[in-house]
């Protein structure tokens, strides 16, 4: 068997902005991902749902598997075939251990390749307004760990540190800030030197206490700060108020839950973490094509026979048009037809197929695509903008006035019964085209993060999507969850499971990202 390939990939310190670009790449190549307590939640919902996944953690001397053990399976996954990533907060080869994991599979002549990640020893002062270097302030900048080895004694030379000058970050020491600040008073420090403490920096639960090295394990103490975090001591430590830009974001300490399939909200996300807010994606539903579907091969052979296709969702316009493709469909067959679609997403999924639609609702609902669009066909053209008058066809056809009009509505296996119900009067197919399927988390504990309250905006764009997380969750008592949603249905069925609605103006991505803004206000 051929062997496989480890990726050593620094994760960053937990904003998802921070993970590079090739770190990305290639997590979602994975065949098998091992991965740290200390990579971020926003990190781990990247991680793609087919992969394996081992947990293999350390976080202040908890080991979930001892080190040897961990090189030892990264070792024997390789030497499997398996493409590895050895997935670790922020840099691999910064007090990572980096470097003795790929000892034994240089030994072993196994290919490795390490993808550095940005260190939380720099972007966490800098996400608190703190920048280790300073040409007033500081000129140099040491970084050390204060994480000592079990039986052995304080590594840390604080005479040298002292004399030497700038700033020190101290990496896995919140547990001896109080013996870190003594050690360096007695070094000749002056005590009202400035000093913080950073937690969970870069993260919707960021937080910062600044003081003196004399008064900072005290002050930490009364904040009940916790872990991760990073010590700075230093003269920059007093721009951190002045530097202060991370919490001035309007969605800063928002941590959002989004269940949509990832490559319909991966520019929605984009927009949340740009306004400050910490995006877990982890889909809970996946939409699927139906096969085999004798009636819609049967409705593909007589497309050009329809005179309107109606789509009521993105994906069902992005299936629509894979099943052509699959079956080597002409695109020509719909020279005749019109297309009306829900609203705005399914119009843009539609033009990516180079198609325009002929007409859309007011309102981005079914009942009201159903009822517009039976008013249009009846020749009650409104001029309010229902129709979208630069997108008519040129075939200069009135359909308002045709019998037996032939209407072709692709969507899931279960829609909105008020659609069809407006149309009855003409011909329409309803052709179930797609079914929603519930998906498994993946490495996220989502039962854990709401228990904890971590979870700030639950974002539901269906109420299929509302029962996956309710089943996710099971018997979690969800009255403390605050969800966003996008249409009536989709509410009330977050209400039936207890939690706290809020809905939207308009049945639309943009009004949902408003909505959330609002709610965050």
């Amino acid at each position: 068997m051929e062997k496989g390939k480890v990726y050593l990939i620094g994760a960053g310190p937990g904003d998802a902005g921070l993970l590079t670009r090739r770190a990305y790449d290639v997590l979602q190549t994975a065949d098998v991902v091992l991965y740290d307590s200390l990579v971020g939640d926003a990190i781990l919902s990247l991680v793609p749902a087919g992969c394996r996944k081992i947990a293999v953690g350390k976080r202040a001397g908890n080991h979930l598997l001892p080190q040897e053990e961990t090189n030892v399976l990264l070792l024997r996954e390789a030497l499997d075939g398996n493409c590895v990533v050895r997935l670790k907060g922020g840099d691999p080869f910064l007090f990572g251990r980096g470097g003795e994991e790929l000892e034994l599979l240089a030994e072993n002549a196994v290919a490795f390749e390490v993808i550095p990640g940005v260190t939380s020893a720099i972007a966490v002062p800098a996400y608190n307004g703190i920048p280790v270097t300073h040409r007033d302030w500081a000129s140099s900048v040491h970084i050390i760990t204060a994480h000592r080895r079990a039986g052995k004694t304080d590594p840390i030379n604080y005479k040298a540190l002292v004399e030497m000058g700038g700033t020190f970050v101290f990496l896995m020491g919140v547990r001896a800030l109080p013996e870190i600040c003594a050690g360096l008073m007695e070094a000749g420090m002056p005590a009202e030197t400035p000093a913080a403490v950073l937690e969970r920096g870069t993260t919707a639960s960021q937080r910062r206490v600044v003081a003196t090295v004399q008064t900072l394990p005290e002050e930490c103490e009364k904040e009940q700060i916790g872990m991760p975090a990073i010590i700075v001591v230093g003269e920059v430590c007093r721009l951190s108020e002045e530097f202060a830009w991370a919490e001035e974001r309007p969605l800063a300490g928002e941590k959002i839950l989004l269940m949509r399939p990832r490559q319909l909200i991966r520019e929605f996300a984009g927009r949340l973490r740009e306004k400050g807010a910490e995006v877990l994606e982890v889909p809970l539903i996946e939409t699927r094509l139906i096969e085999p579907n004798p009636q819609l091969d049967a409705a593909f052979a007589s497309l050009c026979e329809y005179q309107w296709l109606v789509f009521t969702s993105p994906s069902g316009v992005r299936l629509f048009f894979e099943a052509l493709a699959a079956r080597r469909q002409d695109l020509r067959s719909l020279m005749r037809c019109r297309i009306a679609v829900i609203g705005e997403g399914s119009r843009r999924e539609l033009e990516k197929h180079g198609f325009i639609a002929d007409f859309m609702p007011e309102t981005y609902t079914g009942e009201a695509l159903g009822r517009e669009l039976c008013a249009y066909l009846k020749g009650q053209r409104k001029q309010d903008g229902n129709c979208l008058p630069e997108q008519q066809t040129s075939s200069g056809d009135d359909p308002a006035g045709e019998e037996n009009l032939r209407i072709l509505i692709p969507r899931a296996k279960e829609g909105n019964p008020e659609l069809v119900s407006h149309l009855k009067e003409f011909a329409v197919e309803d052709l179930p085209l797609y079914e929603t399927v519930p998906l498994e988390p993946g490495i996220l504990d989502l039962k854990e993060l709401v228990q904890k309250g971590e979870i700030t905006t639950a974002v539901f764009t269906s109420a299929s999507m509302v029962r996956s997380f309710v089943q996710v969750l099971g018997e979690t008592d969800l009255r403390g969850v605050r969800a966003a949603c996008i249409g009536k249905q989709t509410a009330a069925a977050a209400e039936a499971a207890g939690m706290q609605i809020f809905v939207a103006e308009q049945a639309k991505i943009e009004s949902l990202e408003k909505l959330i803004q609002e709610m965050h206000g």
